[in-house]
C-alpha cells in the first residue's frame, strides 16, 4: 500500500487554490518570456501554441474530471518539489529554459498528484505539444540554422525569378529591385521549422486515423511541409517588399506572414492527408 498525505479527495476549493498557485508561478514567467525581458527568445508563435494547449486540456476536460481524485502520494509530491526547486533556481538565476521546463514539470506533477498517472497518460500529447513552447538552446540554433536558411533562400529566389521578379541572392541575402532582405532565423530557421513540426503533429493527432501507418507518414511529412511553408513565407515577404516597400514588408506584413505560414502548413498537411487516403491500401486508409 502506497503512502499518501492523508487526504483522499481534492475539493473544489483545493482546485482553486492549486490554480491560483500555478498562475502565481506561470503568470510572471510567461509574461517575461512573451513580452518582457526574455521576449528576444520568443518567436511570436508561443501565444498560439499556449492557446492550443489550453484548448486541448478543455477538450479532454470531461475525461480528466471523470477520473477519481487521488491521494497525494509521496512520489508525486517529490516530483512537484523537484519542479518547484528547479523553478526557483531558474527564476532567481535567470535561466529562462530551466524556468520554462520546470513550469512544464510542475504542471504535469500537479495533474499526477491530483488525478494519478492515468490522467498523465491520457493527456500525453498535450505534454508533448507543450514542449514546443520552450526555446531551443542558442548553440543548437546556430549549428542547424545556416543550412536551413540557405536552402529556403535558394528555393524562394529560384521560384520568384522563374515568375519574373528581378531577384538575386548572395548566401541568405535576397536582393529584389532596390531592396535587400536578410533571411533570418525567424523567417526560415530552426525555430519556425520546430513550431511547424508541432502544428503537423497536432493535425495528425486531431484527425486520429485508425491506421498507424497513415498517422506515422503524416507526422513524418510535417518536416518537408514546414520547409515548403517557410519558402512560401519568404516569397510573400519578398513580393510585398518589392511592390510596397521595405517599411511594409518588415512591419505588420512581416508578422502577418507568420499566420500565413501556419495556414499554408495546415493546408499542405490536409492535402498530404488526402493524397495518402488515395495512395495507401484500403486497410490503411481509415
Amino acid at each position: 500500500m502506497s503512502e499518501s498525505l492523508g487526504f483522499d479527495q481534492t475539493s473544489r476549493r483545493a482546485w482553486w487554490l492549486i490554480g491560483v498557485g500555478w498562475l502565481s508561478l506561470a503568470g510572471p514567467s510567461l509574461w517575461d518570456f512573451l513580452f518582457g525581458q526574455w521576449s528576444g527568445y520568443s518567436q511570436g508563435h508561443e501565444v498560439l501554441l499556449l492557446g492550443v494547449v489550453a484548448w486541448l486540456f478543455v477538450r479532454q476536460g470531461t475525461q480528466i474530471e471523470s477520473l477519481p481524485d487521488r491521494a497525494w502520494g509521496w512520489l508525486s509530491l517529490c516530483s512537484l518539489l523537484l519542479g518547484l526547486f528547479a523553478y526557483a533556481f531558474g527564476r532567481t538565476q535567470e535561466f529562462i529554459r530551466i524556468e520554462m521546463v520546470s513550469l512544464w514539470w510542475i504542471s504535469m506533477s500537479l495533474l499526477w498528484a491530483c488525478k494519478g498517472l492515468a490522467a498523465v497518460r491520457q493527456t500525453w500529447f498535450v505534454w508533448l505539444f507543450a514542449l514546443f513552447m520552450i526555446p531551443i538552446p542558442f548553440g543548437v540554433v546556430l549549428m542547424l540554422t545556416a543550412p536551413l536558411k540557405e536552402a529556403v533562400s535558394a528555393l524562394a529566389t529560384l521560384i520568384l525569378g522563374a515568375v519574373g521578379y528581378p531577384v538575386g541572392r548572395t548566401g541568405v541575402i535576397i536582393t529584389v529591385g532596390q531592396y535587400q532582405l536578410l533571411v533570418a532565423e525567424a523567417c526560415a530557421g530552426l525555430h519556425s521549422m520546430f513550431i511547424l513540426e508541432a502544428m503537423g503533429l497536432l493535425y495528425s493527432y486531431l484527425v486520429n486515423h485508425q491506421s498507424w501507418l497513415r498517422n506515422g507518414l503524416l507526422a513524418a511529412c510535417a518536416i518537408p511541409v514546414s520547409f515548403i511553408a517557410n519558402v512560401v513565407r519568404v516569397m510573400v515577404l519578398v513580393a510585398v517588399t518589392y511592390h510596397f516597400g521595405d517599411g511594409v514588408g518588415q512591419g505588420f506584413v512581416h508578422n502577418f506572414a507568420g499566420l500565413v505560414l501556419f495556414a499554408v502548413a495546415l493546408a499542405l498537411m490536409a492535402g498530404v492527408d488526402a493524397m495518402l487516403g488515395v495512395l495507401l491500401p484500403t486497410r490503411h486508409r481509415v
